[in-house]
């Protein structure tokens, strides 16, 4: 391949590979069997430059390749306000599409059928995906950013460096959570949880006692996906949990976290008391988390202000009647991207409430916003009152 067997594109994605390789320090490269490509989302003229390179020179992903979200909403196109930065997201993401990348256009590839199982190598990109995909299934992935994610699915490879090899995917330090009782009962928990796991481990891998065996999996991807923006977290593991999580780690440094603390991480990601919008699902709303949405706005006053939920659009298509229920409350659905990445939001808008400890942290500097930090019942009780009500 990387001789031009297989044609240019593939000789210059290979040339990537190669290169990432010699600065990894891989011994060698391994065949993955799933790639999720990041590169989608558009960054400047540099993100379709590479795209067309990569398609004029007759480039194609050999292995089955999810997309990321983009900058465009392609069921809903006239949410983005920014025109300009509309027609280059359409572009890039039919780019990818050309490539043989399937137009999943969702941060949370998990969701979709067909998950890589316990051990299987992959390339991933989006640091909440590989989170999930690393420590909650137990598959293989580094983190791998923009043109090196597609340049692994057109070439079928990834170095064998990093989370790949079994010596870096050991636990680095101990979280004992048993101090949060029952908190960890409730979905606020685990933003809170993983915002401060990330803030102290940076790119460590943190090994979690005490989660109770009833923990679901979107408690485990918001944890995940706050620990990996606070932090660098591509993988932790959660004892009794987690497929690969140690037996054993008395020879590791362990802290404790109480309520104190998490109550803490509430207030710093929690800058005001007043509200223009609510923004939930991001990650992407998963289908159980869709549904209880609908629970809680069915009845009851109607919103004083603006709500989004962003969601794939595979949930989208699952949610039949509940579809209705949400838009007919007042809830305005987002596919293909996040209100954080794109010009949806208003920019007049200044105080924005969300479920998500990864939006709350994004969201300031990406769109200039102050962000509150809720559950998803105070976000609807919030956007119904007009104003922030939360239970403690």
């Amino acid at each position: 391949m990387l001789g031009g067997r297989d044609g240019e594109g593939v000789a210059l994605a290979m040339r990537v590979i190669v290169g990432q390789a010699r600065i990894s320090d891989a011994p060698r490269l391994v065949e993955i069997t799933s790639a999720h490509v990041d590169s989608c989302l558009y960054h400047g003229q540099v993100s379709l430059d590479f795209a067309h390179r990569l398609g004029d020179l007759g480039a194609r992903v050999r292995v089955p390749t999810t997309l990321n979200v983009g900058s465009m909403d392609l069921i809903h196109p006239a949410l983005v306000r920014d025109q300009e930065l509309a027609t280059a997201g359409r572009e890039l993401m039919t780019a990818y599409v050309d490539l043989g990348c399937t137009p999943t256009f969702t941060c949370a590839p998990y969701q979709l059928p067909n998950r890589p199982a316990l051990g299987e190598h992959i390339a991933w990109a989006e640091s909440n995906a590989i989170v999930f995909a690393n420590s909650v299934l137990g598959a293989r992935t580094d983190r791998y950013g923009d043109f090196l994610d597609v340049c692994a699915a057109i070439t079928g490879r990834a170095p064998y460096a990093g989370l790949q090899t079994t010596e870096a995917r050991q636990g680095t330090v101990v979280f004992d959570c048993r101090p949060l009782g029952d908190f960890l009962h409730t979905e606020l928990a685990y933003p809170l949880l993983g915002h401060h796991i990330g803030s102290v481990v940076g790119a460590g891998i943190p090994v979690l006692v005490g989660i109770p065996a009833d923990v679901t999996e979107d408690d485990l991807k918001a944890l995940g996906a706050a620990a990996a923006s606070a932090g660098g977290v591509a993988l932790f593991h959660a004892v009794d949990i987690t497929p690969e999580a140690p037996r054993e780690f008395a020879d590791l440094p362990t802290s404790e976290v109480d309520l104190a603390t998490l109550q803490r991480v509430r207030r710093e990601l929690s800058t005001t008391g007043e509200l223009d919008a609510v923004s939930v699902g991001t990650p992407h709303a998963s289908y159980a988390e869709c549904l209880r949405l609908a629970e809680l706005v069915a009845d009851g006053p109607p919103f004083k202000v603006p709500f989004y939920l962003s969601t794939g659009r595979a949930t989208r298509g699952r949610l039949g009647p509940t579809l209705e229920v949400l838009e007919n409350a007042g809830v305005t659905v987002v596919v293909d991207t996040c209100t954080y990445v794109t010009a949806i939001l208003s920019p007049d808008w200044k105080n924005v409430m969300t479920n998500s400890g990864k939006w709350a942290h994004y969201a300031p500097g990406n769109i200039n916003v102050n962000a509150v930090l809720g559950s998803l019942a105070e976000c609807v009780a919030s956007a119904r009152a007009g104003q922030v009500v939360l239970d403690s």
